[in-house]
């Protein structure tokens, strides 16, 4: 495979040597040397880490600097899925426990303010956690719309069934997370809650009508279209593309998810490479959501013949990509001035007994 120079800047200005255009997982809790030289020589745009490699706050922040030693760029960017609830990297007893976003949303329905304000209280207190460790990219908030007997994949991860309402505290937990320099990745575009299937396991195909998706599961994303970061879902949309997830489609991407339906023009992750929903391999499915208009891979299993094998076959990132991120490391800036006592305290007694 050819190999960019690691010390290229991602300023958004054409370089001879931009990053490659993948963000990889890794295997454990410390950077195998193996991985580092690895790294080192297919320069990924970033890291993204899971449970597995999270185990005390030292021990993160730790690999966190590995990670980036190992690309020789400070700034590269380190992603977690860090939700609240279910999907939660860092856990207690070493890091505090947040809610589902579901609650923010039952919240909400008795107090459209308090719900505003606590999700974005939220936001910011998840966003100091992760900057305290190195974190620069947290992949929520999940802006999905659940169905009735849809998959529990979403459930309560999801603010709500109110399209407005997922809008709203989708909105401000972003901001939250923004305020404290952590940037987010509105998720999963263009919808995932009307899965009737979990796109880990198998392919799940979405036969609502495309007005019906007009209307509710594309809302949130449209209202979300200038947040700089987003992921797409491996779903098939039976009535715009019945052939291929909006992840490989190309006439999802063109007419939905960067065009009228949604006009997001941030940067796009593809979900995660490993997931089944995906056929063949690796290789072949990092061509395919590259072809369709993704700007990064996404592949975090951290299998090291696994990410030789899409390091083989994705370019260094483009002149597109490389502007939208660096308009969105723009839009982190540096963190606001916050209380993580304060902000804990009001946020415990907005959520009362629905944080139990």
């Amino acid at each position: 495979m050819s190999v960019p120079d690691s010390t290229a800047a991602t300023s958004g200005a054409a370089t001879p040597h931009p990053p490659r255009a993948v963000v990889f997982g890794c295997a454990g809790p410390l950077l195998d040397p193996a991985e580092a030289t690895f790294f080192r020589d297919a320069d990924p745009l970033g890291f993204i880490l899971f449970r597995r490699n999270c185990e005390t706050p030292g021990q993160v922040a730790a690999l966190v600097t590995d990670l980036r030693a190992s690309v020789g760029r400070p700034d590269a960017p380190v992603l977690i899925d860090q939700e609240g609830g279910r999907v939660a990297r860092m856990r207690p007893p070493h890091w505090a426990a947040h809610p589902p976003m579901g609650v923010f949303g039952a919240l909400a329905d008795r107090d459209r303010v308090a719900g505003r304000e606590a999700a974005w209280i939220n936001g910011r207190l998840l966003a100091h956690m992760l900057a305290e460790v190195g974190v620069t990219v947290d992949c929520a908030p999940v802006c999905d719309v659940p169905v009735e007997g849809a998959h529990d994949i979403i459930g309560d991860r999801a603010f709500s069934r109110d399209p407005a309402l997922v809008s709203e505290l989708a909105r401000a937990t972003a901001d939250g997370l923004l305020a404290g320099g952590v940037l987010p990745v509105i998720k999963h575009i263009p919808g995932h809650g009307r899965a009737f299937a979990d796109s880990h396991a198998e392919l799940p195909v979405v036969d609502a009508p495309r007005a019906a998706l007009e209307a509710t599961d594309f809302a949130p994303f449209r209202a979300l279209a200038d947040l700089p970061l987003g992921m797409v879902a491996h779903v098939v949309l039976k009535d715009i593309d019945p052939d291929a997830p909006a992840s490989t489609s190309a006439t999802v991407m063109r007419e939905v998810v960067r065009g009228p339906s949604i006009g997001f023009d941030g940067l796009l992750f593809s979900d995660d490479l490993s997931m089944n929903a995906l056929d063949g391999g690796v290789a072949e499915r990092a061509r395919s959501v590259l072809a369709a208009g993704m700007d990064i891979v996404l592949h975090c299993n951290g299998d090291l013949a696994e990410m030789r094998a899409v390091a083989a076959v994705v370019p260094p990132m483009d002149d597109a990509a490389l502007e939208r991120w660096a308009r969105a490391r723009a839009m982190a800036g540096r963190p606001q001035p916050a209380d993580p006592q304060e902000l804990s305290a009001r946020l415990a007694a907005l959520l009362g007994p629905l944080a139990a």
